[in-house]
């Protein structure tokens, strides 16, 4: 690596770290209900708080007109609020924080000449993510202040997979920068096999939002059965058909758990299949890396089924998505070349 890029890469994993961050505050704004207590999208006035009790009767006074207090939230008092207010605000100051990080450094380095055009390119790409972000965010929040009393599952999966993609990207091009002449090479067959385990634990991912957006892991919390039965009954009662991949909850949970277990199998394999003795310490150090992500997030996803879904972890088994998440990032980037 060129030691004058050094800067470049730290400024990357240093949005990596602060996406993680986004990820997990927005996991307790949702396990705590805060999400709905802003109930405009200010991106610049937004970032002041109420500053006073006239201030805090203006901002309660907003929230007490949406569904989620008038049916749920009723008996709310200010106090009550303010304790849902704050998760919001950090949740929301953290992301103005990530384009700030963003946008100064980069301005720094353009007018230092640290970029080339591959580069320039790459980092844009990058703003437009996180532009996106902030938009899917307010789409996100707006489906929970006219009718529901929650935000919709499915822009919840939208807003969740896209903060995991412009982390996805920034975490490998950041690798790129760092170890870009690394020898990764590997057979064609082994890079397949991780892309296609890739694939499936992004979709794990969004089927995980879909169950926390529908509170699906508060039924069925028993492991492995579900209630006595592996395959429950339900799972195709609402018409036409295919809406219970979205919105049935019986569904939901029972995708979430078959790809969970699919995943460890897939692991094993990829174990076998890579001869992981005869790799380079990269490769065997992102399988292992893998392989220990799997499994934790495994535990942490059955223990939080277990106990209809404590707080601490469920916030615990989210934080673990972002890690087995990197590590399919990692695995993607060790396995990236081929040879015959």
């Amino acid at each position: 690596m060129n030691p004058s890029n050094r800067p470049v890469a730290i400024w990357l994993l240093c949005g990596c770290f602060l996406i993680f961050c986004m990820v997990i505050i927005g996991g307790i704004t949702r396990l705590t209900g805060s999400g709905l207590s802003i109930t405009e999208w200010k991106p610049l006035m937004g970032a002041i708080p109420p500053l006073n009790d006239e201030d805090w009767q203006i901002a309660f006074q907003k929230y007490r007109q949406i569904p989620q207090f008038q049916k749920i939230n009723y008996n709310f008092n200010l106090g009550d609020f303010k304790s849902i207010f704050w998760w919001e605000y950090v949740h929301r100051l953290l992301g103005r924080l990530i384009g700030i990080v963003f946008i100064i450094p980069f301005l720094w380095f353009y007018f230092k000449d640290k970029f080339d055009k591959s580069t320039i390119r790459k980092v844009l790409f990058l703003f437009i993510l996180g532009g996106m972000q902030g938009i899917i965010g307010w789409f996100m929040v707006k489906s929970g202040l006219s009718e529901k009393t929650s935000v919709s599952h499915i822009r919840l999966a939208i807003h969740l997979i896209t903060a995991f993609i412009t982390f996805g990207f920034t975490l490998f091009f950041a690798l790129e920068i760092l170890n870009g002449n690394a020898h990764t090479q590997s057979k064609k067959s082994i890079r397949k096999f991780v892309k296609i385990l890739f694939t499936i634990v992004t979709i794990q991912i969004i089927y995980g939002a879909f169950v926390a957006g529908l509170h699906a892991g508060k039924i069925y919390n028993t492991f492995p059965s579900m209630n006595g039965k592996l395959i429950p009954e339900g799972l195709f009662y609402l018409q036409p058909g295919w809406v219970n991949f979205f919105d049935n909850l019986t569904t939901v949970q029972f995708i979430h758990r078959s790809f969970a277990g699919m995943i460890v199998i897939l692991t094993f394999i990829l174990f076998y299949l890579s001869g992981i003795n005869k790799m380079n310490s990269i490769q065997k150090n992102g399988i292992l890396f893998f392989m220990s992500a799997v499994f934790l997030q495994f535990v942490l996803g059955v223990f939080t089924l277990l106990t209809s879904v404590n707080i601490t972890l469920a916030v615990l088994h989210q934080a673990g998505a972002f890690v087995l998440f990197s590590a399919s990032v990692y695995l993607l980037f060790v396995f990236r070349n081929e040879v015959v």
